[in-house]
């Protein structure tokens, strides 16, 4: 039998778990931020405008063009407004934390395959040693390697 066939006791743990996080109070706001964005057109125009315009700067940057300070100025000037805009700002701030707990679940279940059984504080601490040590990740530790 494998393991993802409807009737095992992984794939029922996996419902119960999914309609736990999606019964949290807090995961529902995060939710509802979410939907209001979407179904915000005014919140996702501006938004896009922003984030289009942001590309467009990076990538003519990035080809060696310099950036006037009226192109500069006129970015900030939209991403200050668009940061003014609650519906947006509580869309980013919910994107972000959902992001981080899907990153957190991905990590467990990451370690629990690769480890053979659910990871301890001890293997969590080691992992997070890992990602941000000296040789690996991005905290760069100065040890020359």
């Amino acid at each position: 039998m494998s393991l993802l066939a409807e009737d095992t006791s992984l794939m029922s743990s996996t419902k119960s778990f999914c309609e736990a996080l999606a019964s949290q109070d807090e995961f529902k706001k995060l939710h509802t931020h979410v939907e209001a964005f979407l179904t915000d057109d005014e919140a996702r125009l501006q938004y896009q405008s922003v984030h289009e315009s942001g590309e467009a700067l990076n990538d003519k940057q990035r080809s060696g063009v310099e950036l006037t300070d009226a192109e500069i100025n006129e970015f900030e000037q939209a991403r200050e407004q668009l940061l003014q805009n609650s519906v947006v700002t509580n869309f980013m701030d919910a994107q972000r934390e959902l992001q981080t707990v899907q990153q957190t679940i991905s990590k467990y279940v990451g370690l629990t395959l690769e480890l053979g059984h659910a990871p301890t504080d001890e293997d969590l601490a080691a992992a997070a040693a890992q990602e941000s040590g000296c040789c690996g990740g991005s905290g760069g530790g100065g040890c020359g390697c």
